[in-house]
This record gives C-alpha cells, structure tokens and sequence, in this order.
C-alpha cells in the first residue's frame, strides 16, 4: 500500500535533472526503484482501483510512466526524464486523443487531474456542437467548477474563440483547442504521507461526472460534415 513519498525521491529527480547521464542513472537505479517508481506504482494502483471501481464499465487501465526518453524525440536533451506521472485511461493507440485521469510528480512540484494531452480537433467541434444542441449539462459542470477551488480550466486556446456559445457561461470552452481540468502546486508534505492518496481520490470524485460527459464525445456525429 501507499504510504508516501521520501526525501529520496525529491533527491533523485533533482539528481536526474542535473546528471542526466546513464552512469549516474545506474549508479542511483536502486534509489530510483525504491523511492520514485515503486511509491509511484502502488499510488497509481489505488488510484485505479478507485476510480475503476467507479468506472466499472468503462475498460479503463493504470500506467506508470517509463523514465526513459524516447530516443526519437531527444532534442538535446538527456536520455531520461526527471518527472514521473500516472494515469488511468482507456487503452489504445491514440490515448492523447482521450480524456484520462492522471497525476505527475517533479522536482518543485506536482499536478493532478483529467483531461486530454492533444484532444482531436474534431473532439472539440463535437465538444462545440453538443453544447449548442443542448447547453445543459455542461452549463451544470461549469457552474460547479468555477463554485470550487482545486480545479481550473487549463490548455491551449485558438487566437479567436469559436462563434456559437448558447451562453455566456460557456465561453471558455469555446476559446479551447485543448484542455484538462487541472490542480497543480508546490511540493507539500503531504506527498509524504497517504494525506496526497486521500487528496487525490477526493479530487478525482469530483471529476468523474466530467470524464462521463467527455468520454461520449466519440460517439457524435462529426458536425464538420
């Protein structure tokens, strides 16, 4: 079971960070194991336990993600990374294209919440066209979002907001290429306990009617046609 991180993982990533090299990498691998990854892990397995449990039929899965770079796409950079995350998903090739629940840890701080990584542009004229069909439902979700705290609307916007907002509560979907709801901050000490296991699943409650209005929009017709 969870039961926080360590000083050790803070070390090791900013160790990574300024020796991003194979034999210091080696060198610390065990610290590596040990205090990021195998933490990482057992969280990443409470928190898709908890949000499958939730999600029963959705064919959801939990990844930790690999530290290693991949070599195509360096660009200068060392091989590996400094940064760990997890997510709970649905599988396949184009899970940037899917809404997915993650949480990532870095060396000054940590983030949290549900989104897509590089949403489909016909995701978002779907997001669009449903809206204006009928503007309900996510008249709810925003309300409730801009009532609380730990969550905002973060993400790429177009240099022009998209016409056809129904109402003016909606308008900052309608700037949106791509997006998350998203919690980010500090590192605080309660990563080094199970306080950021109970946060995290509290947050991700909140979260879930969001991810069953977002996770449908594949099943549109596409309104480009």
């Amino acid at each position: 079971m969870f039961q926080g991180f360590t000083d050790e993982t803070v070390d090791f990533m900013w160790g990574i960070r300024f020796n991003n090299e194979r034999t210091w990498f080696e060198a610390n691998k065990q610290v590596y194991l040990d205090h990021l990854y195998r933490p990482m892990k057992e969280l990443g397995d409470e928190m898709y336990d908890h949000i499958s449990g939730h999600l029963k039929d959705y064919g959801l899965i939990g990844k930790v993600s690999r530290i290693y770079r991949d070599a195509r796409r360096l660009h200068g950079r060392g091989p590996y990374k400094d940064h760990l995350w997890i997510s709970v998903e649905q599988p396949g090739d184009l899970w940037t294209a899917r809404p997915c629940f993650w949480f990532e840890l870095a060396p000054e701080n940590w983030s949290y919440g549900m989104g897509y990584y590089m949403a489909k542009p016909v995701t978002m004229a779907k997001l669009r066209a449903r809206m204006e069909r009928d503007p309900t439902d996510m008249l709810k979700l925003t309300r409730a979002l801009n009532r609380q705290q730990e969550f905002v609307l973060s993400g790429e916007e177009y240099k022009k907001p998209k016409p056809g907002t129904p109402d003016p509560v909606l308008e900052p979907w309608y700037r949106k290429k791509n997006f998350s709801l998203v919690h980010e901050e500090p590192l605080t000490e309660e990563l080094f306990s199970r306080d950021i296991a109970e946060r995290l699943k509290t947050g991700f409650d909140f979260l879930l009617p969001y991810y069953r209005y977002f996770v449908t929009l594949d099943g549109d017709a596409d309104p480009r046609e």
